[in-house]
């Protein structure tokens, strides 16, 4: 969907109107249900009203009848006529309190309820995604939001309404002109806030919807990082998260100014009738108000009005669209995940705003496939240590690779590793300590080792992904330190353990690194790689994927058939089959093999070395290359290795 087309959709609600009437007949019938508790909560809160009537009116008779007059103790008793009216304000507040739970309590259970049924009701439909993964959110953090915004706009509405008539009504008893002063700058400040109230909702929930796409976009580019750098479609994504960054900003700039228009009401409504009040006293002195008229305007003004006004200005801005945005979440309609359109212009969004596959893919060039032949079983192969590196076929080894053509690039290494060092600071061991590695065209390398040991950072310094500490590392003969990403996707292809499924077509995710792929070529590497079952079950290749829907192993299969329609001739599989049960990981891992090419694998099993033509043991100290007979003679660590695997000792053969 454009952003064009997501605006249009969301310009009913995205105000909250649609929300609030959705909303309104729930409102009604629930507090239909609860008149008496309305009617008692009324009841206290017209104490309160008495209470703000009392303070006002006390400092002004105080003034005017006691120490004005002369009479210092009628003064005095009228001043404790207030502070009785303040004391009294706390069994007020208490008596509040306890009837408010009767509004806050129900709503709570009413809304737990509405939660439980409503994903109880979508997990018995078994619709697609199975379980509703929101409803632990709505059951703990969205209701008692829901309940907490809901009590304090109660409290900050009854307060208000009960307050403001208690002190409009002692400034008309202290004399009618105060209100003329009060009341314009005091319903300007009012009008002001209550228009900002709609667009500033808006600019809420558009930088809420913009931050929770760059949140988004941020942790699906983490999880696909090795797949973004070993593709070379790390620009994009990072072009994409600019924009999104952008938009987040613009979003937080126009929030900012309808914040400062509210700030703005906030001060007119706050101290403009009192800077009013001060302005208009030689005006109001000539009208007969008394100066403790005018002390008790002040008084209602500032001890009552003011603070009542401010705090529900305060509760409307913030409780009030957190209550109304949760409410509608909770109760309101259902709202489907999106699915993937097909249209062309929409992939990028499709994609999770890691961009156009197929624009980035038409991008890398595609480097000839010839490959030489596999060493034999029990040949060359020795320690891989910084004194001895594996035999690479000599100029006299040429011959035909699978394609019928001579292997004139058999002098070359696949994989070069020369005297290769990394650790991970200045004082910190190596994880690799001058590390020579030769890896012939068109071989089967296995690469095994303890948890922890450098298998994973092997992977990535071959793919170009991590830069060494010391030392070369050269793939078809280049370096790959500092090469661009485009150039690093077109000589290699990393398939990592959390294998990077993408929202679209199933055949979009598979050619993702190989546009110009025919049906032909997909449905090879479909077979090869068994591959169909998914295909048939999702309504084959054109069909929409959505990745929450697979399984662990289903993405791994993807992944893994991806890396067969590359036109890369290196693989490097890092662990990219655990997922997989031993026969399915068999036939990936000979299918992978037969491609033309070179293949890399991080061993998840010990049948993965055994298919190997060789095996690298990497145990920290030392690395010790060969075939599986070779490697389980000369490696106590490797015979350690297969006796684990096997679930008892290793025999030396």
């Amino acid at each position: 969907m454009t952003r064009r087309a997501a605006s249009a959709d969301t310009r009913e609600t995205d105000d909250g109107s649609g929300a609030v009437r959705r909303l309104a007949p729930h409102a009604r019938r629930f507090l239909a249900r609860r008149s008496g508790v309305l009617v008692r909560l009324a009841l206290w809160s017209l104490a309160e009203t008495g209470q703000a009537f009392l303070v006002g009116q006390g400092v002004a008779r105080a003034v005017d009848q006691g120490f004005l007059a002369g009479d210092t103790r009628r003064g005095l008793l009228w001043l404790t006529v207030a502070l009785v009216a303040v004391l009294l304000g706390a069994p007020v507040i208490r008596g509040v309190f306890a009837e408010l739970a009767g509004l806050t309590e129900p709503l709570r259970d009413g809304l737990v309820r509405h939660a439980v049924d409503r994903s109880l009701g979508s997990a018995a439909a078994g619709g697609p995604g199975g379980t509703d993964r929101a409803a632990v959110s709505r059951l703990t953090n969205q209701v008692e939001i829901a309940r907490d915004s809901f009590a304090g706009l109660v409290l900050t509405l009854r307060s208000f309404v009960f307050t403001a008539a208690g002190a409009l009504l002692g400034l008309l008893s202290l004399h009618p002109s105060l209100l003329v002063v009060v009341l314009p700058p005091l319903s300007l400040g009012l009008g002001l806030f209550l228009v900002t109230l709609r667009p500033m909702a808006a600019a809420q929930r558009r930088a809420l919807a913009a931050d929770e796409a760059l949140g988004d976009h941020a942790a699906r580019s983490r999880a696909a990082l090795r797949d973004l750098t070993a593709c070379g479609t790390g620009p994009a994504a990072a072009r994409r998260g600019a924009e999104l960054i952008e938009d987040a900003a613009a979003a937080a700039r126009v929030l900012a100014g309808w914040a400062a228009v509210r700030t703005a009401a906030l001060g007119v409504a706050g101290h403009l009738p009192v800077l009013a009040l001060l302005l208009a006293v030689p005006w109001l002195r000539g009208r007969g108000v008394t100066a403790g008229a005018l002390l008790g305007a002040f008084t209602y003004l500032v001890q009552s009005l003011l603070p009542a006004l401010h705090t529900l200005m305060t509760a409307l801005g913030a409780a009030g669209s957190r209550l109304l945005v949760v409410l509608d979440r909770i109760i309101g309609p259902e709202r489907p995940e999106p699915r993937p359109e097909r249209t062309r212009a929409a992939e990028p969004e499709r994609a999770g705003g890691l961009g156009s596959v197929r624009a980035l893919a038409a991008t890398r060039t595609e480097p000839a496939l010839a490959a030489a032949p596999r060493p034999a079983p029990g040949a060359g192969g020795g320690a891989v240590t910084a004194r001895a590196t594996a035999a690479i076929p000599g100029p006299g080894d040429d011959a035909p690779d699978r394609g019928g053509r001579p292997a004139d690039r058999a002098r070359t290494a696949a994989v070069e590793l020369r005297s290769v060092t990394l650790s991970y600071g200045v004082r910190a061991e190596p994880v690799l300590d001058s590390l020579d590695l030769c890896v012939a065209p068109g071989e089967h390398l296995a690469v095994v080792g303890p948890s922890g040991i450098g298998k994973s950072t092997l992977t990535r310094l071959v793919a170009g992904t991590l830069a060494p500490s010391g030392g070369e590392v050269r793939v078809d003969g280049r370096e790959v330190t500092g090469r661009p990403p485009a150039e690093l996707a077109a000589l290699r292809v990393l398939v990592p353990q959390e294998a990077y499924v993408f929202s679209g077509t199933l055949s979009d995710n598979l050619t993702y690194l190989r546009p110009g792929a025919s049906r032909a070529d997909l449905d090879a590497a479909v077979d090869a790689l068994g591959l169909w079952p998914l295909v048939e079950r999702l309504g084959g290749l054109g069909a929409p994927v959505r990745p929450a829907e697979l399984s662990h192993g289903e993405r791994q299969l993807v992944a893994l058939t991806r890396a067969w329609v590359s036109p890369a001739p290196l693989l490097l599989l890092d662990e990219a089959t655990c997922h997989l049960d031993p026969a399915a990981e068999a036939r990936a891992e000979e299918a992978l093999a037969r491609r033309p090419g070179t293949l890399l694998v991080v061993a998840h099993r010990l049948s993965s070395a055994v298919r190997a033509d060789r095996v690298l043991v990497l145990d920290g100290t030392d690395a010790v290359c060969g075939t599986h007979d070779e490697v389980l003679d000369r490696s106590p660590l490797y015979r350690d290795l297969t006796g684990h695997w096997q679930g008892g000792p290793a025999c030396r053969r």
